[in-house]
């Protein structure tokens, strides 16, 4: 029963977080100075025909009008128009481009493949060296591998994530010739080439987040080591590789798992710079381009899209918790 409670109220939580994005969406979309009718309104534009064109869109009424609809649209479909010209939205719609003709979830449907196989093969390199380094720094204080280690972070975290990809492009791409520096092969074409051409954004990703992670860790490692229950595990006898695999590194991981959610979540959403960077087609650089374009339509879908994703990597992640820290499900 009170797990049941503990996941209405995530539940609750996650629903409230996303209307309260939509509404701030909605207002700050609403105030940009920019007509989505005025791109279908054709050549010549009369007023008889913005007017018509609004209509049919639905920017012909106030935000607050159109909010409800949109949100409704999400759960059950919408129609733009009526009559023969009309176009259906099939739910969940999350909007629709019609300076692309189709509604924005396919088009979030034919880039989220690309955002995804780049946010996740970064997040399993960043895991691993973050965590990884971050424990053998805190296990190795002091020594020159703790110094390298922190001289390392500290220039991960500085770092623009845009100037280390132009760097790796220059270096590993230009200079040495090694990796390919652009494109996009799908995994079903080849696994091979996907991976392959993955290998330099991966890198430049992980090495930006892995920064962070490895100073997290060392910093929660270093107090955990200090705690009572690590003293008594090591006066037990327990080997140092228990002591840290299995009794220090749980607690270890309970900010590094926050931190994680927030980060996947953002990444899926849109990995802006580095898509650009690589000239890679996924949400981010739809997202740009719907900028550029002033497709108010598409961007707004693909802001709340991307909010969605978030809200759930967080309640995933609080989910998580129960399974790290049993203290957890009781709160």
């Amino acid at each position: 029963m009170r797990i049941a409670v503990h996941l209405a109220s995530r539940l609750a939580s996650a629903l409230l977080v996303l209307l309260l994005v939509a509404l701030a969406t909605f207002v700050v979309f609403y105030l940009v100075p920019a007509d989505p009718a005025q791109a279908s309104c054709g050549r010549p534009c009369t007023p008889q025909s913005l007017a018509l064109a609004r209509d049919f869109m639905g920017f012909d009424k106030p935000w607050w009008q159109q909010l409800p609809e949109f949100l409704v649209g999400i759960v059950a479909g919408r129609t733009f128009g009526s009559g023969a010209t009309s176009i259906t939205c099939d739910a969940p719609c999350f909007g629709y481009s019609f300076q692309q003709n189709t509604d924005v979830l396919t088009l979030l449907g034919d880039r989220l493949p690309v955002t995804a196989s780049v946010a996740i093969g970064a997040a399993v390199l960043w895991l691993l060296a973050g965590i990884g380094t971050g424990v053998v720094a805190a296990l190795k204080r002091g020594t020159a591998w703790d110094r390298i280690a922190l001289a390392t972070s500290v220039f991960g975290v500085s770092a623009p994530v845009y100037l280390v990809g132009l760097l790796g492009i220059l270096l590993f791409g230009f200079t040495l010739d090694v990796v390919p520096v652009g494109g996009y092969v799908a995994f079903t074409t080849s696994p091979v080439d996907w991976a392959w051409r993955l290998v330099l954004p991966w890198c430049v990703l992980a090495f930006a987040h892995a920064a962070v992670y490895a100073r997290v860790t060392r910093t929660q490692m270093l107090d955990t080591l200090g705690e009572d229950y690590i003293r008594t595990a090591r006066a037990k006898g327990l080997t140092e590789t228990k002591v840290v695999g299995k009794h220090a590194l749980r607690n270890v991981l309970l900010p590094v798992v926050t931190i994680f959610g927030v980060d996947l979540g953002s990444l899926l959403g849109g990995a802006v710079i580095t898509e650009r960077v690589f000239g890679l087609p996924g949400v981010g650089s739809l997202m740009i381009d719907a900028a550029y374009g002033r497709d108010l339509p598409l961007l707004l879908g693909c802001t709340l899209f991307a909010a969605f994703l978030i809200v759930l990597a967080n309640t995933l992640v609080d989910l998580c918790y129960g399974a790290l820290d049993p203290r957890a499900r009781l709160s």
